[in-house]
């Protein structure tokens, strides 16, 4: 039963009782012998006893060990460690003799192991933490008694455990210490993988991509296209006394002829220079060949270059609302610039270049609708369809402030580009090749161009001179002076300008059935058209 006080070992034949502290008045009990062991060499001091059981409490008591050579105050088997005592004779008169001094007792009192009045200091073991019971300490030696005390081990004892609200602390602080550890090392961690996410880690980053695309294009599609058409088409510079200007044009044959606008070279003058750069960037100086206001056209030739790739001319009279179409040119002298879109209209009477009705400085054209982007320096390229064909000549595109059409109306476009359909541009160009001039149908009457009413009217005999040429295509065919002419073939004309555009869309030679209206009364009237030389 644990009743709190430390517990005896049991006695072993090689351990001596040592007697009880002294008391006033009383003499202490003498010692009792130990036998002596039958062979003496058990106890020689190279032997080592095997180690004591252990007996210390578990619940905080003193640790308190056997002592196996009953050496005070401590005990405890040594390399040097005495020989059991032996019994000495006593005189005859019963006194014992004292021995040798040998030690001192735990008083400091040097004393004979074996005397009456020696006395075992056992010092107190202080409490122990059950956790270190469990796993004593490494005994430490004590330095040599130079007064023949053996060498004997010191027992180290640990401290009394600590209170329970202190271990509890202690768990807390350290449960504190390694959450803030924890995320100390979690901010390092995410710091260094950001680092490592933003800059790449310690090895190169290589994106997946798609590598199957071999370059080939569809013939009809936009890519396709543009790169059969783009090698014939270029850029021209323009540069005269007080202007300049940039436009584009296109290769129509072998021979170096290249069409364009004549807006384009007009700055150039009498005596200014044309520069035509190529889509693959090679430069040549041009002349003009021919150039016509009246269909705003003109032909320009180089010399010298050699594998010129000529640009197939299609049929503008096949074409159809809606078709696909590919605008290329040089848009702000951005070369070799490609926009797609589609025919928005056919027939579109426009007029471009100087004011209205002052003569040949006017450009009347029947074109073509698109909303294929164009903007300043795509005049005179080339308006091609699936095929790379060439069905127009852009030209022209609708002001968004004056409502004029015209590239000098605005500086973008707004999606409504026109261009002069190739059927004419053909016409045209093979005239300026051949004979430096084009000829423009005509019927030979003075349009009235201030009349606001519906139709085209003949201008009046009050203007001092008669409206109608004499002996001309309309003085044959019938017409007066303040007829309206409301109709052409079939379709409704609204205006001078409607008229002559419809008329320029002709040949001379061709027929024409006219609806004339005189007096209230509509007429039929049939002529054919005669020719003039445009400027």
């Amino acid at each position: 039963m644990d009743d709190g006080k430390p517990t005896e070992p049991k006695a072993k034949w090689w351990s001596r009782p040592t007697a009880g502290p002294a008391t006033a008045g009383e003499a202490p009990e003498p010692p009792v012998e130990d036998a002596a062991p039958e062979d003496a060499s058990d106890t020689a001091p190279d032997s080592v006893p095997e180690a004591a059981p252990d007996t210390a409490p578990r619940s905080g008591q003193p640790l308190h060990e056997p002592d196996p050579y009953g050496t005070p105050p401590y005990g405890g088997p040594g390399p040097w460690a005495p020989a059991p005592p032996v019994q000495r004779p006593t005189p005859a008169h019963g006194t014992p003799v004292p021995p040798p001094y040998a030690g001192t007792n735990g008083a400091g009192i040097s004393v004979a192991p074996d005397h009456p009045t020696a006395q075992t200091f056992t010092p107190p073991a202080p409490p122990q933490h059950p956790q270190e019971a469990a796993h004593p300490p490494a005994p430490q030696w004590q330095s040599y008694d130079p007064w023949g005390a053996p060498r004997q081990p010191l027992v180290t004892q640990p401290g009394p455990p600590l209170p329970d609200g202190r271990r509890k602390n202690r768990r807390g602080a350290m449960l504190i210490g390694a959450l803030l550890l924890a995320l100390v090392a979690g901010g390092i961690g995410g710091g260094i993988g950001a680092y490592i996410e933003r800059n790449g880690g310690l090895t190169t980053v290589e994106l997946p991509q798609d590598e199957r695309d071999g370059g080939g294009r569809a013939p009809d599609s936009v890519a396709g296209i543009a790169a059969s058409a783009l090698p014939s088409v270029v850029t021209l510079h323009v540069s005269g006394a007080t202007e300049s200007g940039t436009g584009t044009g296109f290769v129509l044959d072998d021979r170096g002829h290249i069409l364009t606008n004549n807006h384009v070279v007009a700055p150039a003058g009498s005596s200014g220079e044309i520069t035509v750069t190529f889509s693959g960037g090679e430069t040549a100086t041009a002349e003009v060949v021919g150039k016509d206001s009246g269909y705003d056209l003109a032909v320009v030739k180089v010399s010298g270059v050699s594998g010129l790739k000529p640009l197939p001319l299609g049929n503008s009279d096949n074409v159809q609302v809606g078709d696909p179409v590919v605008a290329i040119g040089a848009p702000f002298d951005l070369s070799n610039t490609v926009t797609s879109g589609i025919i928005s209209a056919k027939d579109r009477p426009i007029t471009a270049g100087g004011e209205k009705g002052d003569g040949s400085d006017v450009s009347y054209v029947n074109a073509l609708q698109t909303d294929a982007p164009i903007n300043p320096g795509n005049s005179g390229g080339p308006l091609v369809d699936t095929d790379a064909h060439v069905i127009g000549i852009n030209s022209a595109i609708r002001a968004a402030d004056s409502g004029s059409a015209g590239e000098g109306g605005q500086a973008g476009s707004i999606g409504l580009g026109f261009a002069i359909p190739i059927n004419q541009g053909k016409l045209v160009a093979e005239q300026l090749i051949n004979t430096g001039k084009a000829t423009h149908p005509v019927i030979g009457v003075t349009l009235d161009m201030k009349y606001t009413g519906d139709g085209a009217k003949v201008g009046g005999s009050a203007q001092g001179s008669s409206p109608v040429t004499a002996g001309g295509p309309a003085d044959k065919a019938g017409i007066e002076a303040d007829d309206v002419i409301t109709e052409v073939d079939g379709e409704r004309v609204h205006s001078g300008e409607e008229l002559i555009v419809k008329i320029r869309s002709h040949r001379p030679g061709d027929r024409l059935d006219l609806t004339v209206t005189r007096g209230g009364k509509d007429l039929s009237i049939t002529l054919t058209l005669g020719s003039a030389t445009g400027t």
